[in-house]
C-alpha cells in the first residue's frame, strides 16, 4: 500500500507538472507576444524621430552655411557648424563644395575620427543614411535656389543599442515576475482538477497489479470527473464478466489444443515420410529429364548436321556433274555443232569433271567408313623414309604443273607404328592441300624432327596466304574447304575431317600453325615417328573475263547482252559455249559479285544470270543491291547453282529471283528460262510511258 501510495504521489506531481508546464507556457507566450509588440513599436517610433532630428539639423546646417559656400567662406562655415555644440548627440559634422572637396569640419570634443575625403553621391536636394554601429551617417545635399552648393555630413550617435538593452532588462523582469505568479496560482488551484483523477489512478493500479476486478473507484464530485469514474466502474464490471468466461474457455481451448498437438505430431511423421520419397522421385525425373534433354540436343544437332551435310554435298557433287552433263550435251547435240578441237577441249573438261567427282565420291564413303567403324587398320611398323618417297613421285606432277618445289628430309629413315596405306594417304592429303592452296612458284618443305623418346613429328609447310585463327579454329570441320572462304578451288572440304579420324586411329596427333601473308604449317605426331612441317596457301580469285559472242547477221537485230556472274571457270567455259550457238545475244562474264555489280550498272544488260555461292559476297546480297539500285532494279535475275534442296529453290524465289535453275545445266530449259525472262523484259518496256 506505501508502494502503491508513493506511486500515487508519482502519477500525483507529474500531471500537476504538465498543468505547470502548460499554463506557463500558454503565460510565457503571451507575455513574449505583447511586451514584443510594445517594445518593436517605441524602437520604431524612436529610430524614426532620431532621423527626422538628424534630417532637421542637416537641413538647417546647410542653409546656414550656403552662404559661406556661396561666397567661399570656410571660416562661416566653421562657426556655424560649431553650433553644433548644442547637440551632444551630434560627434562630427562636415560641410563639403559641390566639389566633392572638404570645405569645413566640426567634431565634438573628445572625438578624433577622421572624415571621408568625398562624400556619398546623393541626388539634387536628397539624402543618404549609413548606420556605423551605434552611430548614424547622414549626407544631405545643399541647394540654393535650385543649385546644389554642396554636401552636409552629419554624424550622430542613435543611442539604438541602449534603449533596446533597457527595454530586455525590463522585459526579462516583468516576464519573471508575470511566470512567478502563474505557478503560484497553479500549485495554489491544480489539486481540484488532479484529484479526481488521481482515484481513478490508483484504483487502476490495483486492479492491474492484484487482477482484482470486484474493485471500485470512489465517486467525490459532481462533475466530468464524475462521469470518468461512473464509465470506468462499468468497464471493470464489463472487464470482471468477460474474464470468467475468458477462463472457462481457455481450459476448454488447452484440452483442444492438447489433442491437435498429438495429431500434429502424427501428421508431420507422415509429412516427413512423403517429402523423402517425393524427394527420391524427384531427383529420378531430374535425372531422367536431363539425359532426355541431351538425348533430344544430340538428336537435334544429328539432324542439323545431316542437313548441313545433304546441302554441301548436293552442291559440291552437282558441280562436277554440271560440267560433265553441259558439255556432254553440247557434244551429243546435233544443233549446235562443234568443231574438233572444241570436242577435244569439252571432252577434256569431262574428264577432269569426271575425276574430281571420283575424288569426292572416294572421300565421302572413306569417312562413311570410319564414321561407322567399318574402317579397320593394320597396325606395323613402316619405313617413313619409303612413304615418303612415294609420295614425292605422286605430288610432283601436281607440284611442277604450278611451278612449286617441294622438298623433302634426308634424315626421314625412322620407322613408324601406322597403317601404311592410309599413313600415305594422310601425307598424300597434307601435300596436295599444300600444293593446291599454295603461291604460283612457292615452296613445300617436309621436315621430320623427333618430339619425344618415342614420338616423331612430321610437318608439311607452305608459303601460300596463311590462315586468320578463325579460320584455324574451323579448319576441322567437315565442308570447311581449308578455311578458304574466297577460294576458288574445288573439293568437299572434308579431307582434313578424314585425315584428322585417321591419325587418331592411328593413336596420334594432327595440328596446325598459321600466319596471314606467311604461310601455313600442318603437322602430325605418331609413336616412335617422325614428322613433316606442311604449308597452306590461298588461291587468287580468277580475274574477270568477258567473252564475246558471233557478230549477228547483216540487217539483223542488235544482240542483247546477258551478264553472267560465275567464279568456277569450267561453268563459266560451259554457258559460254551454250550461248556461242545465239547470235541474238552476247555475254558478258564477271567472277564475283562486285565486278558482277560494276558491269550491271556500265552495261544494263537484259538479264543476269547468277551463281549463289560467290566469293566475298553470296548471290542473295548481290541481287539485294541490283534491287537497291534504280538503273538495275528492272533487270531480271536467273539464278543458277548447285544448291538444289528444295529449301534452297523456296528461299531463292521468295528473295526474288525471277527464275531458279539447279546445275547440272539442262540445256533446253536454260534456253526457256532465258528467253522467257527476255520476253517478258520485252513486253515491260513496250508497255512503259
Amino acid at each position: 500500500m506505501f508502494a502503491q501510495g508513493r506511486g500515487g504521489m508519482i502519477g500525483q506531481r507529474s500531471i500537476r507538472t504538465k498543468l505547470v508546464t502548460i499554463v506557463m507556457s500558454t503565460t510565457l507566450a503571451a507575455l513574449a507576444v505583447s511586451v514584443g509588440t510594445v517594445v518593436a513599436y517605441d524602437l520604431r517610433g524612436y529610430q524614426r524621430a532620431l532621423l527626422n532630428d538628424v534630417t532637421t539639423q542637416a537641413e538647417l546646417v546647410g542653409h546656414m552655411t550656403s552662404a559661406a559656400l556661396s561666397f567661399d567662406d570656410p571660416r562661416l562655415a566653421r562657426e556655424n557648424l560649431a553650433m553644433l555644440r548644442s547637440r551632444p548627440n551630434v560627434r562630427a559634422a562636415a560641410i563639403y563644395d559641390q566639389n566633392g572637396a572638404l570645405f569645413a569640419t566640426y567634431l565634438a570634443p573628445g572625438e578624433t575620427s577622421s572624415f571621408p575625403s568625398h562624400p556619398q553621391d546623393v541626388g539634387h536636394g536628397s539624402k543618404s543614411y549609413v548606420r556605423d554601429g551605434d552611430e548614424l551617417v547622414l549626407y544631405k545635399s545643399i541647394v540654393e535656389n535650385e543649385d546644389r552648393l554642396g554636401t552636409v555630413y552629419l554624424r550622430s550617435t542613435s543611442q539604438l543599442m541602449g534603449r533596446v538593452r533597457d527595454y530586455l532588462l525590463i522585459c526579462i523582469g516583468t516576464t519573471l515576475l508575470a511566470l512567478l505568479v502563474a505557478w503560484l496560482l497553479v500549485r495554489r488551484l491544480g489539486h481540484t482538477i488532479t484529484t479526481p483523477i488521481d482515484a481513478i489512478t490508483n484504483i487502476a493500479r490495483e486492479v492491474v497489479a492484484k487482477r482484482d476486478y470486484s474493485r471500485r473507484a470512489p465517486r467525490i464530485s459532481q462533475d466530468e470527473a464524475a462521469a470518468l469514474v461512473d464509465s470506468f466502474n462499468a468497464m471493470l464490471t464489463e472487464i470482471e464478466q468477460r474474464t470468467l468466461a475468458l477462463e472457462s474457455s481457455n481450459r476448454e481451448i488447452a484440452r483442444e489444443a492438447l489433442e491437435r498437438a498429438l495429431a500434429q505430431q502424427e501428421v508431420m511423421r507422415l509429412n516427413s515420410e512423403l517429402e523423402e520419397r517425393v524427394h527420391e522421385r524427384t531427383m529420378q525425373l531430374e535425372l531422367a529429364n536431363s539425359e532426355l534433354e541431351l538425348a533430344i540436343e544430340e538428336a537435334r544437332n544429328a539432324n542439323q548436321a545431316k542437313s548441313a551435310f545433304l546441302s554441301s554435298m548436293s552442291h559440291e557433287l552437282r558441280t562436277p556433274l554440271n560440267a560433265i552433263l553441259g558439255f556432254a550435251q553440247i557434244l551429243a547435240a546435233d544443233n549446235l555443232p562443234t568443231t574438233p578441237e572444241q570436242k577435244k577441249e569439252f571432252a577434256g573438261h569431262i574428264l577432269k569433271s569426271g575425276r574430281h567427282l571420283l575424288t569426292l565420291i572416294n572421300e565421302i564413303l572413306d569417312l562413311a567408313k570410319v564414321e561407322a567403324g567399318a574402317l579397320t587398320l593394320s597396325m606395323e611398323p613402316v619405313g617413313l623414309a619409303e612413304v615418303l618417297a612415294e609420295c614425292r613421285t605422286m605430288i610432283a606432277p601436281q607440284a611442277a604443273a604450278r611451278g612449286i618445289r617441294v622438298q623433302f628430309p634426308d634424315n626421314a629413315a625412322a620407322l613408324v607404328q601406322a597403317d601404311r596405306t592410309r599413313l600415305k594417304q594422310v601425307l598424300l592429303n597434307l601435300l596436295s592441300n599444300a600444293v593446291k592452296y599454295n603461291r604460283e612458284g612457292g615452296e613445300v618443305i617436309v621436315e621430320c624432327v623427333a618430339c619425344g623418346a618415342d614420338r616423331l613429328r612430321l610437318s608439311v609447310r607452305d608459303t601460300g596466304m596463311g590462315l586468320r585463327p578463325d579460320q584455324v579454329a574451323a579448319l576441322f570441320q567437315p565442308f570447311n574447304r581449308l578455311g578458304q572462304e574466297n577460294g576458288t578451288q574445288e573439293g568437299t572440304g572434308i579431307g582434313l575431317v578424314f585425315t584428322r579420324r585417321l591419325v587418331t586411329m592411328m593413336k596420334g596427333e594432327i595440328g596446325v600453325t598459321s600466319t596471314p601473308g606467311v604461310g601455313s604449317t600442318f603437322w602430325i605426331e605418331l609413336t616412335t615417328a617422325g614428322g613433316t612441317n606442311g604449308a597452306l596457301a590461298q588461291l587468287a580469285v580468277p580475274a574477270q573475263t568477258e567473252a564475246g559472242q558471233p557478230a549477228a547477221a547483216p540487217g539483223a537485230a542488235a544482240p542483247r547482252s546477258i551478264l553472267y556472274i560465275e567464279d568456277n571457270p569450267a561453268n563459266l567455259r560451259l554457258v559460254q559455249e551454250i550461248l556461242s550457238f545465239r547470235t541474238d545475244l552476247t555475254l558478258l562474264a564477271a567472277s564475283d559479285g562486285h565486278a558482277g555489280l560494276a558491269l550491271a550498272h556500265t552495261h544494263r544488260p537484259a538479264a543476269i544470270l547468277m551463281d549463289l555461292n560467290l566469293p566475298g559476297m553470296s548471290g542473295f546480297e548481290v541481287l539485294a543491291q541490283l534491287r537497291r539500285d534504280p538503273d538495275t532494279a528492272h533487270i531480271p535475275v536467273v539464278a543458277l547453282t548447285a544448291n538444289a534442296m528444295p529449301r534452297d529453290i523456296e528461299r531463292g524465289l521468295s528473295a526474288g529471283f525471277a527464275r531458279y535453275l539447279t546445275k547440272p545445266i539442262d540445256i533446253e530449259q536454260f534456253n526457256e528460262a532465258i528467253d522467257g525472262v527476255l520476253a517478258q523484259r520485252a513486253a515491260e518496256e513496250r508497255t512503259a510511258p
